[in-house]
């Protein structure tokens, strides 16, 4: 196989910087680039010296400012774009809204017109967010969703939605080759304790002695896919048929409610926290699980790693970072 010239946009963040990890390990030349706002150097560091890896911190909303020569690089040359450079847990997109629409709409025209330009495939990761709270049990690619527009979370909801759609538009007008994958809930090492997700939470708080905060009375459900498992199916994604769009629905088909999810954590942390209940935050869905048959027909892919396995994997991680 020979190696491809490829940007990760986002790419020191918590998925980004294991896709780089994965990419390098390939043997292809990887450019990085990251505004670090919710992405971390740390994550990238044991790549830093890598004679095919490069780091570039900039923001994707200023990706033709003056001065910046991508193709310094590449000798001119780019096969393939990701772009996951968003934030994606709800107290980072809140934190700065308008930021993380622009992320999700001008970054990717930008991004998109860099594709462009080099005839470079380019892969948009999406969101289960897409899907709002859904009318629809599990979610299919077909589900059009039930997304408030004017809501706390549409920053991030409505701004991936119409990044799905100018990649359309990109595709249509310019016959350009575009990938959509909607990531559903993802987590494994690298997961920044203070991103809000709800593993990180509950993990933190069970190795901290902290009691967990349950939203609600934890019955709401969400489906857990480990890093590595995502990682596989982006990659697949980028290498399957150019006549294959997408979107594609990426996570694991098995469903918890959060409640478990929080026992759970306590069974493998050992710890004696206790759980305490809060109100639900506006707009927070009450199921979550994706319909994976069209990414197992078309892409042969299929999550492997348990949420007992994966659990502990990350929870060995943060004993690292935290203790």
């Amino acid at each position: 196989m020979e190696p491809k010239k490829i940007l990760v946009a986002g790419g020191a963040g918590f998925i980004g910087s294991h896709l780089c990890d994965y990419l390098i390990g390939q043997g292809h030349g990887v450019v990085c680039i990251d505004n670090l706002s919710t992405g971390r150097k740390e994550n990238i560091q044991h790549l830093l010296k890598h004679r095919n890896f490069k780091f570039i911190e900039m923001d994707v909303v200023h990706l033709h400012r003056p001065g910046v020569n991508f193709s310094k690089f590449w000798g001119g040359r780019v096969d393939e774009i990701y772009h996951l450079a968003s934030p994606a847990s709800p107290p980072q997109y809140q934190k700065n809204p308008i930021g993380t629409w622009q992320a999700n709409t001008i970054g990717t025209v930008n991004l998109l017109e860099l594709a462009r330009r080099h005839r470079a495939k380019f892969l948009l990761a999406s969101t289960s967010e897409v899907y709002g709270d859904p009318l629809v049990h599990p979610q299919t690619e077909t589900y059009w969703g039930n997304v408030n527009p004017v809501g706390i979370r549409s920053c991030y909801d409505e701004s991936k939605r119409a990044g799905e759609t100018v990649c359309m538009d990109y595709h249509r007008t310019y016959g350009m080759i575009v990938k959509i994958v909607r990531i559903f809930n993802t987590y494994g090492p690298r997961m920044d304790k203070n991103d809000g997700r709800v593993v990180s939470n509950f993990i933190t708080q069970a190795l901290m002695k902290r009691p967990l905060t349950v939203y609600g009375r934890g019955k709401q459900t969400r489906s857990f896919q480990y890093i590595a498992d995502l990682i596989i199916g982006l990659v697949k994604m980028m290498a399957s048929s150019k006549s294959f769009i997408g979107p594609v629905n990426l996570g694991n088909p098995k469903e918890f409610t959060i409640k478990e999810l929080a026992l759970k954590v306590l069974e493998l942390t050992g710890s004696k926290s206790k759980i305490v209940y809060k109100p639900l935050p506006p707009d927070d869905p009450q199921q979550r699980r994706p319909d994976i048959a069209l990414a197992e027909k078309t892409l042969h892919w299929r999550p492997q790693v348990s949420l007992h396995t994966g659990l502990k994997r990350t929870i060995e991680y943060f004993k690292i970072t935290l203790l």
